[in-house]
């Protein structure tokens, strides 16, 4: 295929020019004519059994020509594309340039191409050290936490509630004298000091002891999520019903064995969760490191402008990712809008805040992955397949028929080279790299 590539000097857009051979017209006139016959009533002959050379006689060859282009289309701009070596982002505007009978149809498409990426150094990079080391203050912290898990609420008789006690309440609440949607509960039990509720409203009703009525007056937030009542005063009636306070289990060895039955001892437990700690802490500095390992390749490579399809394609691509994890929530999306006071617009520009970043570092990771071409073995797309059959609870016959060998081999080396980044990579203290900038 005769295929040339002209590029505008200084942007992402060029004019792709190729051709298609006649014989390759010939197969889409072929396909053109199957298609259009089964429709065609030709006095003298059955629906679908028009002979060529009477079609041609009546509406003449060039009738097909639009349908065959569609038919042909496709393959033919997917080629040049791949001999032209460039990389579109978007959709092409095609153009015919001529259809002449008997001769080779030229086409030309006007299209976005990818910015071109020049990389600086991406390996041995050095990042901020972070320390694994887990305190004894760490650990007596989750120690607590598991302890307030364990606590059982007691009734408070004719005590005064205090924060951190429960109360059992009714209430009901009006703004301007007029009750509003989700202002009204009963038998709600509501921890003071959580800051579930408006600001203000739970320390109202610290000092009240069970069937107090208490007059609660507050000020809905100005960014409240519900616009209509979105900075207005409020006032709610609350009857308490009861008022229950925390009684925490002793910090012994029959706590440590009632909340884990691996341990026998407080002594084991508090050793068990100082590796569990340590665990996080190291999954979280490797995290850490991989993410500035790779935000200083980004910055440390040349990238053209970015073309404004590619930021609204990741707009997209995120807000498919957004609603699919709603759904599968069993969240509908019209009604999370509604909910919120934001709109799908919101939401959009709200991913557009870091999609050229994002865009960024895609294109970053895949000139690497480009230009380190990084082996990928048979074993490693099945072990792949596997991990992917199991995470999903699907069969790995419909995991390989769901994402092609290409797909898992660009995924798994685009995996190998970020590895390789963050594994290269040299922590330092915060000072001696802060010098280092």
């Amino acid at each position: 295929m005769s295929v040339k590539w002209e590029k505008e000097e200084g942007k992402n857009n060029g004019k792709l020019t190729f051709k298609i051979q006649p014989d390759k017209i010939k197969e889409g006139l072929d396909i053109a004519f199957n298609k259009v016959k089964k429709s065609l009533n030709v006095p003298g002959f059955r629906k679908g059994k028009v002979p060529r050379q009477i079609f041609n006689k009546m509406y003449g060859e060039e009738a097909l020509y639009q349908d065959a282009l569609n038919a042909l289309l496709p393959e033919a701009y997917a080629n040049a594309v791949s001999e032209s070596k460039i990389k579109p982002v978007g959709q092409p505007e095609i153009n015919v340039e001529s259809m002449e009978k008997g001769s080779e149809w030229v086409l030309s498409a006007m299209v976005t191409v990818e910015p071109e990426v020049k990389l600086g150094e991406y390996k041995g990079l050095e990042v901020e050290k972070h320390s694994t080391r887990v305190t004894a203050k760490e650990v007596d912290a989750e120690l607590e936490r598991r302890r307030q898990q364990q606590a059982e609420l007691v009734l408070k008789e004719d005590e005064p509630a205090e924060k951190g006690d429960t109360v059992v309440i009714d209430f009901e609440g009006k703004v301007d004298g007029k009750a509003f949607d989700g202002g009204k509960s009963q038998n709600y039990s509501l921890e003071l000091g959580s800051n579930t509720f408006i600001p203000g409203f739970e320390d109202q009703l610290i000092g009240h002891k069970a069937d107090d009525d208490v007059e609660v007056k507050v000020t809905f937030p100005e960014d409240y999520q519900a616009k209509e009542l979105a900075g207005k005063d409020a006032i709610f009636d609350v009857k308490i019903h009861e008022v229950k306070q925390k009684e925490l289990p002793e910090l012994d060895d029959d706590f440590a064995k009632d909340i884990d039955d691996d341990v026998d001892t407080l002594t084991e437990l508090k050793a068990k969760i100082k590796e569990q700690i340590k665990e996080q802490k190291e999954a979280a500095a490797k995290n850490a490191i991989q993410e500035e390992a790779i935000s200083e390749a980004v910055e440390n490579a040349t990238i053209g402008d970015i073309p404004e399809v590619m930021i609204e394609d990741d707009v997209q691509r995120q807000m498919d990712q957004y609603f699919g994890g709603m759904q599968q929530q069993g969240i509908d999306p019209q009604m999370y809008f509604k909910l919120t006071g934001t709109s799908e617009e919101d939401l959009r520009k709200q991913f557009r805040e870091g999609s050229e970043e994002r865009v960024k570092t895609n294109l970053v990771l895949e000139a690497i992955v480009n230009k380190e071409n990084p082996e990928v073995t048979d074993d490693e797309i099945n072990d792949e397949i596997k991990d992917l059959a199991k995470q999903y609870g699907m069969d790995e016959k419909a995991v390989r028929a769901a994402l092609s060998t290409d797909m898992l081999k660009h995924d798994i080396a685009m995996r190998k080279v970020v590895d390789e980044m963050t594994d290269s990579a040299k922590p330092v203290s915060k000072t001696k790299k802060k010098e280092s900038k």
